[in-house]
């Protein structure tokens, strides 16, 4: 059994057999966030891409739980630089690792690290299988016709879509995102956090009715099972 919990805008959780994997872990900053950095458990860190709302709170993370940040090359590195374990990946790469294996994905978006200024690499999309599912995590994009491919070569148990339009996909691009990837089920991700990415999911979800796919939409501390 795989578990996934939301804690708003991008950040989850994803536990099974064990193994604790927490995804773009924005919690201090995140208004729509319950739980407190020092609270999470993790083995293993994934970051999209260097963003601060997507990094965040990665190196209070990775260091308490002595926990290996998996990104992009240079993302990865200046995780090393910091002191944290780390294993680089880039885009079209995957490794394995003892809950499954990661493969990055293209997305179309930044990842400047604005604390420092350093580049982040390419932004990406996360692959994750863990449990016996097959999960993706897109990241910050816009809609590309590549994402046909990432569900032709992976059949996707779940996919977690930005619908929060202005920075990335908004509900209509994110519904066309999933007629490309065809998961078995979608919740979407990056939205109302900020004024500026203020959406109703009530869209999201009527744009995907009739569709062969269970749309949920979750709240911050929500949890699903796959």
């Amino acid at each position: 059994m795989v578990k996934i919990t939301f804690h708003g805008h991008s950040c989850f959780e994803i536990d099974a057999d064990g193994h604790h994997l927490v995804i773009d872990p924005f919690f201090r900053n995140n208004p729509l966030c319950k739980v407190k950095p020092e609270d999470v458990k993790a083995d293993y860190v994934l970051i999209s891409h260097g963003h601060g709302d997507h990094w965040g709170d990665t190196p209070l993370i990775a260091s308490r739980n002595k926990a290996t940040v998996i990104a992009n090359f240079e993302l990865s590195q200046y995780a090393s630089k910091q002191g944290l374990k780390s294993h680089p990946l880039h885009i079209g790469g995957s490794a394995k690792f003892p809950f499954g294996w990661v493969k990055l994905t293209i997305a179309h978006h930044g990842s400047t690290l604005e604390s420092s200024h350093e580049h982040g690499g390419n932004p990406t999309g996360i692959l994750v299988n863990i449990g016996g599912k097959t999960i993706y995590h897109a990241g910050d994009t816009g809609l590309f016709l590549d994402m046909q491919l990432i569900g032709e070569m992976n059949p996707i148990d779940l996919a977690l879509l930005p619908i929060g339009d202005n920075f990335t996909m908004g509900p209509v691009d994110a519904a066309k995102a999933v007629d490309f990837l065809k998961p078995k089920k979608v919740v979407p991700m990056h939205y109302n956090t900020f004024d500026i990415i203020k959406q109703d999911p009530q869209q999201f979800v009527d744009l995907l009715r009739g569709k062969p796919v269970e749309c949920i939409v979750m709240n911050s501390g929500d949890t699903i099972e796959l």
